[in-house]
């Protein structure tokens, strides 16, 4: 009886825990009335394009669980400092192509004249609990209020380490445009985001920005959740055209047929950014395996690819840096280009010829 009570105390407590603004809402009206009549939502939940189980290789959840608590790399977390550049983004002059990595899976690009950001997480963690998934040192070198305004917002999906509640509180006065999956807006509408400025599609839908620039909605292979309840938000990789480039905002996805049909429909990209990181073989249906980047960057017809979702946040059971030094290492064998930068660093997205440095050698 005693644990009976223990375990209603602690699902309360959870309950409660979970009403904080910081986990969203749920669709709901209007809202989930459209993701009812979404051909990707069936059975009460947005589904993806090929069966994707949640683990692979006999893995299952006590065995994924075993592996991150006891068995992982003991070079999760870096011991040294990650190195960092810092470039002040409010005074880049607004005629240069550039990109800027935050580490992990955010950054800000400047494209003829626009200023974009995707998914930003810049409050030194990812996960719900304050004190867990915390940013490795020397990944904090930006903040929100370092940044300009920005013309497009771009989020791929609602897990904690893409759709950040402080992060997207603070910057709420300077985006003009957010473009999210279907059910996203109901989180940024909870955050008290302008419905008039946030674009909020399934797959395959076109969004007309502003002049000579669109923006395609294109598949992921992965999933959503803030809570208990999976799959009820989409997840979406982007086609971002602009009027001298075109550009593959990736997101989370696992290796599939949808890369290449993509390449296939847009005919190819000057700039591929593609997760590598946060991978292991027992879930490899909804992260890419580093070879799987170079497979998909060649599906899309890129010609330089920028890889993503390392070195910020430990979430799975990798060294830090080996999803650099293994992507690096399938290059060698292909004719992409491979874009490497330190945090913070300027990439001059019009040159080709600029070379980055193996900056995570010889960190510890």
């Amino acid at each position: 009886m005693t644990l009976f009570f223990a375990i209603v105390a602690l699902a309360f407590a959870a309950v409660i825990f979970m009403q904080q603004p910081k986990f969203g809402k749920m669709p709901t009206g209007d809202r989930l009335e459209r993701i009812k009549r979404s051909p990707n939502y069936k059975n009460g939940a947005f589904q993806n394009l090929s069966p994707t189980p949640s683990f692979t290789d006999g893995a299952n959840f006590f065995t994924v669980m075993r592996e991150f608590f006891f068995g992982g790399d003991p070079r999760i977390k870096p011991t040294d400092t990650i190195p960092h550049v810092e470039t002040d983004l409010r005074n880049l002059p607004i005629d240069e192509q550039v990109l800027i990595w935050f580490g992990h899976s955010s950054y800000f690009m400047q494209v003829d004249g626009k200023r974009i950001l995707v998914d930003p997480v810049l409050s030194g963690g990812a996960s719900p609990l304050s004190f867990t998934t915390r940013s490795f040192a020397g990944t904090d070198a930006y903040a929100v209020s370092d940044l300009p305004p920005i013309d497009y917002l771009f989020i791929t999906h609602d897990h904690w380490d893409h759709l950040d509640h402080e992060t997207l509180k603070k910057l709420r006065s300077t985006v003009k445009a957010v473009i999210c999956p279907l059910g996203v807006g109901a989180h940024l509408e909870y955050w008290d985001y302008d419905p008039a400025i946030i674009h909020e599609e399934d797959w395959n839908q076109t969004i007309a920005l502003d002049d000579h620039f669109m923006a395609y909605t294109t598949p992921a292979r992965h999933f959503s959740g803030r809570g208990f309840r999976r799959n009820q938000t989409l997840w979406t990789s982007y086609v971002l055209q602009t009027p001298s480039m075109r550009i593959f905002i990736g997101g989370d996805s696992g290796y599939d047929s949808h890369f290449a049909e993509i390449g296939r429909t847009f005919g190819g990209f000057d700039l591929a950014i593609l997760e590598n990181g946060q991978y292991n073989k027992s879930w490899r249906h909804i992260h890419t395996m580093p070879d799987e980047v170079l497979r998909a960057a060649a599906d899309l017809k890129a010609k330089n690819v920028f890889p993503v979702h390392s070195s910020k946040f430990p979430l799975a059971t990798h060294a830090w840096d080996e999803p650099l030094i293994k992507i690096v290492q399938a290059a060698e064998k292909t004719d992409l280009r491979l874009l490497t930068p330190m945090i913070g660093q300027v990439v001059h997205l019009d040159d080709s010829t600029q070379v980055f440095s193996h900056w995570w050698e010889g960190v510890n």
